[in-house]
């Protein structure tokens, strides 16, 4: 009986490690696939919110971390993709975060001219309820397009938030949280880059590979 369970734990042992050694040369094998991906994903989504008549550079390669738990919404490090054109800030796009989406985090990017005028927002990721709060996804409904060419005229500026509360934006039938925390993110993004505009040029540079800063 023991020999018997001497026998079987060890199985259990080398199964596992074999497992173990199956998954690291997996991601071994398609960590370069998926970075590549990530990188492809970050540049359609630039070349969504930033006009390529604006710039000469490339926005991906100039990327900055930014850190406001305020106004970003986390204590991490946001990261930001500044456009320029004959070495001149033209805009940036500022990746933030609503922390209060209905179901959990909800990262967005947002596109800012150097004047402060929004170019476009675009949803990365969300765990929003499918066929309520999902309208926030561009595969969904065309939600987020009404942002452009807004400017926040003061950080009470009232045209930021739902037309329940006041506000410019649609909420979505049922799903009234998900609009309001989105709205409220991008509104907060607009503060911070106001508040710090002459500062981002000295943010730190980004390490490794775009996209894995979270």
């Amino acid at each position: 009986m023991i020999a018997s369970m001497k026998k079987n734990g060890l199985l259990l042992a080398l199964f596992g490690f074999a497992s173990a050694g199956l998954v690291s040369l997996t991601y071994e094998g398609t960590k370069d696939q998926i970075a590549e991906q990530q990188k492809r994903q970050l540049i359609a989504n630039l070349q969504e919110i930033l006009p390529a008549d604006l710039y000469d550079n490339e926005p991906h390669n100039d990327c900055r971390l930014l850190t406001s738990e305020q106004y970003l919404g986390t204590s991490s490090p946001q990261q930001a993709f500044l456009a320029s054109h004959s070495g001149e800030p033209v805009a940036i796009a500022i990746e933030t975060t609503a922390p209060d989406g209905y179901n959990g985090d909800i990262h967005i990017i947002v596109g800012i001219n150097w004047s402060g005028k929004l170019l476009g927002v675009r949803t990365l990721s969300h765990n929003e309820t499918p066929g309520l709060g999902d309208l926030i996804d561009t595969r969904r409904s065309d939600w987020v397009h009404a942002f452009t060419g807004y400017r926040l005229e003061s950080d009470k500026d009232k045209r930021f938030g739902v037309k329940r509360d006041g506000g410019d934006f649609d909420q979505f039938t049922g799903a009234t949280i998900t609009p309001r925390a989105y709205v409220g993110a991008v509104k907060n993004t607009l503060i911070y880059f106001n508040q710090n505009k002459d500062s981002l040029l000295l943010a730190p540079r980004c390490q490794g590979e775009i996209g894995d800063q979270q």
